[in-house]
């Protein structure tokens, strides 16, 4: 997609339209168009909105027109990787940071990598860009990057990686596959992660055995929730907990793409079970825990985004338990592939199909 291509769609003046749901309509209008293969979006305290694309460019959106940010890291956009998250840190109104996740040229292959960056005051170029992270060892295929990042509460950074294509590195903790990471904002390794100084055990694990993350998000109580994709059924709503075994590819609700078996089943000692999956697969991308105040009859609520059956799940939860009690879908949740809750409390979501973010209001 050309820059000015997106600058001439941005500029097109788009009608918002009312989307059904359990709790009556919404509206849903569209805020940035004509993106190519856009991958997460952050807003911005003024309004404007940064989007990725996978190609490896950052987007910025405002006063109705866009342009592309400069500064961004060089990506190996094969397959699924690319240019992937984004999320502003914490304290972003005085400090300027961003996160970016990508998928970093490595000797042999690629990797996940997180890199931090200051927005320049005019929002035209990342400054100070820096990687605090990458996986290893290099993947060869450009499948299962994961990638989301959350700031923790205390300020440390989970990072979510796939099983890059090779299953049984999910339960190798010597390497970054099938795992989430969680290092500080300048990129060392907490002293609390559950495998410091374990010998042949990357300290920067904090859980494993997942196959390929690409929701995440807290709660309230700032616990981190992960939403991945399974095989031929069963992806995942995790509860992360320390430390903990998640389970790929010993064990799945699902089977192989070609109808075989997985593994040894659905459970086994010592192995996480999901507090939710669904089956058939819906393609899970994009997870937020509604906090916000416009839409209070969905306050605590988890939404998901389907890439394959286009729509986004609404599940309730109740301490532990989570279950799906509504498919939010219409002609704008065509590949849901992000969604955030935005500072006003309306829900910001990509739609990869329609090649737009939405904003839904009341």
């Amino acid at each position: 997609m050309h820059r000015f291509a997106a600058l001439a769609l941005a500029l097109v003046p788009c009608a918002a339209l009312a989307l059904d749901t359990d709790q009556g309509a919404v509206t849903v209008a569209p805020v940035v168009t004509g993106l190519d293969e856009p991958w997460g979006v952050a807003e911005l305290p003024d309004g404007s909105l940064l989007v990725t694309q996978r190609d490896g460019q950052l987007v910025l959106a405002r006063d109705g027109a866009t342009q592309q940010v400069a500064g961004t890291p060089r990506v190996a956009a094969r397959g699924q990787g690319g240019l992937l998250d984004v999320t502003l840190a914490r304290d972003f109104a005085t400090s300027r940071t961003l996160f970016l996740t990508y998928s970093k040229p490595q000797v042999g292959g690629s990797g996940t990598a997180l890199a931090a960056a200051e927005l320049s005051a005019d929002g035209t170029t990342l400054e100070n860009l820096r990687d605090l992270f990458e996986s290893a060892p290099a993947g060869r295929t450009g499948r299962h990057y994961g990638s989301r990042v959350v700031e923790a509460p205390d300020g440390t950074l989970f990072v979510t990686i796939g099983d890059r294509g090779d299953r049984p590195s999910a339960q190798d903790r010597s390497n970054h596959n099938g795992a989430i990471v969680r290092v500080t904002r300048d990129g060392r390794v907490p002293a609390d992660n559950p495998f410091v100084g374990q010998d042949g055990v990357q300290p920067h694990i904090w859980s494993y055995g997942h196959r390929n993350p690409q929701g995440a998000g807290l709660d309230a109580q700032g616990q981190l929730w992960t939403a991945e994709h399974g095989a031929r059924g069963g992806d995942e709503v995790n509860k992360v907990q320390v430390g903990a075994n998640f389970g790929w590819p010993v064990i799945s609700y699902g089977v192989h793409y070609s109808g075989a078996s997985i593994g040894e089943g659905t459970t086994q000692q010592g192995m996480e079970q999901p507090v939710f999956y669904w089956d058939p697969s819906m393609a899970p991308s994009g997870l937020m825990i509604y906090q916000g105040d416009m839409f209070p009859e969905w306050r605590g609520d988890m939404f998901v985004g389907s890439l394959k059956f286009s729509y986004i799940s609404r599940l309730d939860m109740n301490g532990d338990t989570v279950r799906e009690v509504e498919q939010i879908e219409g002609d704008e949740t065509l590949r849901v592939r992000d969604i955030v809750e935005a500072p006003d409390g309306s829900i910001l979501f990509i739609s990869v199909g329609n090649g737009t973010v939405y904003r839904m209001t009341r």
